[in-house]
């Protein structure tokens, strides 16, 4: 395989042209100088392959050898997967730390999935049954969290020839045997699949549940569904990476997949030691019993980073083809876009809007494209989802930045991070105005039924409240708030109490980190009773001042401490709240 070989005539920085690679197709994988870097080919004019290599190309000059290998870049998929921690070609980072230390050896390799691990395999399958591509052939317990399903690979449908009995064994050892009209075909415990290439499955459905987040402004006002696509924008500081942390913690998904995209390496540092340490709220597990994390940092080669955001979600489609619903987490997509900038400008291609190559949008949508809900392929009907949260960080949280704007026409929900939100310690810091989601009309249903009918109508009346108080305030600058009527100046009490009470969370706070979808529905009733108890007392003759000294508020304030299992205590409040309206109005209507 290594006998055929190109030559380098010039070295850019990531970029390498080399000369003569017999066969070169695009987006092969080859090997870079006796060093042997990892490499891929992105551009064949005539005799000449540019390759965009993946590590420090210092010391690599023209006159040196490039392997070809005939394979695109691809990914290794199979058990030893969940927990692992990946660079962004999928060389695993604990493996080559305990054989080089702390930096990374330019040149060296690991196999991405261990080779003498022996896992204990259970076969689901017989001899002589019938199988098609995607169906299970047996069942692996990588975690106590995650049961690894092994399927027949894609493009493999036959009978089953020979089938190994229960017991362990490694993931280099044939599983399986099956009877093709192509000859027969042994099955690994693992399978290669190319990054660039989406993986099939038989049909696309729409979305009709949300990816329950806890966090109670994307829950309640801005939902994602399961299969859909997030873009989280905004400056620096104003909190992307701390909501993809919360997102990973706590949505309701069975696998999540953490890439850290040319992150700085103190943000990525933070995940590799929280996420080892944190507890799976459903299992009470590790939380790594069901993760990945894929770390790319700034200061690696700026080439890697586009081999990370494909190895994530090649990895995602794996885990949904065995039925999982998986969140994918990229931290951030920017970076990977100042990536094919740099190499777009190595390549002397023509710049479209500030320097970004002119198929940045193509790319982009490329890679959120690949999320979905649906049917997977095998014999039996098996529907997964893969979701997909992008954060984004253009220049000083400018929103007409064309990566916001590429990603923007290819997601449906947009989280829009407010630096001055953020600065005033209001988080999640996402502003209910200027974000939006285009779920929030398909999964009406599913609200409907899981926290009542008149949910709708009482988020509705909130964001029109929120709306109402963005108008007031401009008034409020102008000539004061005394110069507001009673009924506009309670709608700024309750607008507040919506921001403070309810769209504002402590992650830090156990019992404020998670709000289930029954306790949001309690907390935003509490806020809604009120606003309608004092427009009544108002239309009764009772002062705005005495409404807003109730006791009661204090307690619709520290509502969203209530422990999950004690929800009954809003009973308490709704009751408390209503004695002291009632009261109110008897001292206005008796003196």
């Amino acid at each position: 395989m290594e006998e055929r070989t190109g030559t380098i005539v010039k070295v850019a920085g990531p970029l390498v042209i080399a000369e003569d690679i017999p066969g070169a197709k695009m987006y092969e994988m080859v090997y870079v100088s006796n060093k042997r870097l990892f490499g891929e080919i992105i551009e064949i004019k005539g005799n000449l392959s540019s390759i965009q290599v993946y590590e420090d190309t210092s010391g690599i000059g023209p006159g040196d050898p490039v392997f070809s290998t005939g394979m695109p870049l691809s990914v290794e998929l199979g058990p030893g997967m969940i927990g692992s921690i990946y660079d962004g070609v999928q060389r695993p980072l604990d493996v080559l730390k305990e054989k080089y230390g702390d930096f990374i050896v330019r040149g060296s390799y690991e196999p991405a999935l261990n080779r003498t691990k022996k896992w204990h395999f259970k076969p689901l399958v017989n001899k002589g049954d019938e199988v098609v591509q995607g169906d299970v052939l047996g069942e692996v317990q990588e975690t106590l969290a995650i049961t690894h399903r092994i399927l027949v690979p894609v493009g493999i449908s036959g009978k089953v020839k020979e089938i190994v009995k229960e017991g362990d064994y490694v993931v280099e050892d044939v599983i399986a045997k099956i009877e093709t009209g192509n000859g027969t075909k042994e099955v690994k415990m693992y399978q290669k699949w190319p990054v660039r290439i989406g993986r099939p499955y038989l049909k696309k459905l729409p979305p009709v549940r949300p990816l329950i987040t806890g966090q109670r402004v994307i829950d309640a006002f801005f939902p994602i569904a399961k299969g859909g696509t997030a873009c989280v924008p905004g400056p620096f500081g104003s909190g992307k990476t701390v909501i993809q942390h919360q997102l990973s913690k706590w949505s309701d998904a069975d696998i999540i997949i953490f890439i850290g995209c040319g992150e700085r390496g103190n943000e990525m540092t933070d995940v590799l030691t929280e996420f080892p340490e944190l507890k799976d709220p459903r299992s009470g597990r590790p939380l790594m019993e069901r993760t990945i994390l894929i770390a790319n940092t700034s200061n690696m080669p700026v080439a890697a980073r586009e081999a990370s955001v494909f190895t994530g979600i090649t990895m995602g489609e794996y885990f949904r083809d065995m039925g999982y619903s998986v969140a994918l987490m990229a931290d951030s997509t920017s970076r990977w876009a100042e990536a094919m900038r740099e190499m777009s400008g190595r390549l002397e291609e023509m710049p479209g809007e500030e320097g970004y190559p002119a198929y940045l949008a193509s790319r982009i949508s490329s890679f959120y494209e690949r999320a979905g809900r649906v049917i997977v392929l095998g014999s039996k009907e098996k529907e997964a989802t893969l979701s997909v949260i992008g954060a984004v960080s253009p220049p000083g949280g400018d929103l007409s930045d064309p990566v916001v704007q590429a990603t923007l026409r290819t997601v449906r929900v947009f989280w829009s991070l407010d630096a001055q939100l953020a600065y005033a310690r209001h988080f999640p810091s996402i502003h209910w105005l200027r974000s939006y989601s285009l779920y929030a009309d398909s999964l009406a249903d599913f609200y409907r039924k899981e926290m009542g009918e008149d949910w709708i109508d009482m988020r509705k009346e909130a964001m029109r409240i929120l709306r109402r108080e963005a108008e007031l305030q401009e008034m409020v600058r102008l000539v004061g708030i005394d110069a507001l009527s009673s009924s506009d100046r309670l709608t700024m009490e309750i607008a507040r109490s919506i921001r403070e009470d309810f769209l504002q969370q402590n992650a830090f706070m156990e019992e404020d980190t998670f709000t289930s979808l029954k306790k949001q529905y309690r907390m935003m009733k509490l806020i809604h009773l009120f606003y309608e108890y004092a427009k009544e007392a108002l239309e009764k003759g009772v002062d705005l001042d005495k409404i807003v000294e109730l006791p009661v508020r204090v307690d619709i304030s520290r509502a969203k401490l209530i422990p999950e299992d004690n929800l009954e205590k809003f009973d308490e409040i709704e009751k408390k709240m209503q004695e002291e309206f009632d009261s109110l109005i008897k001292e206005v209507q008796y003196g």
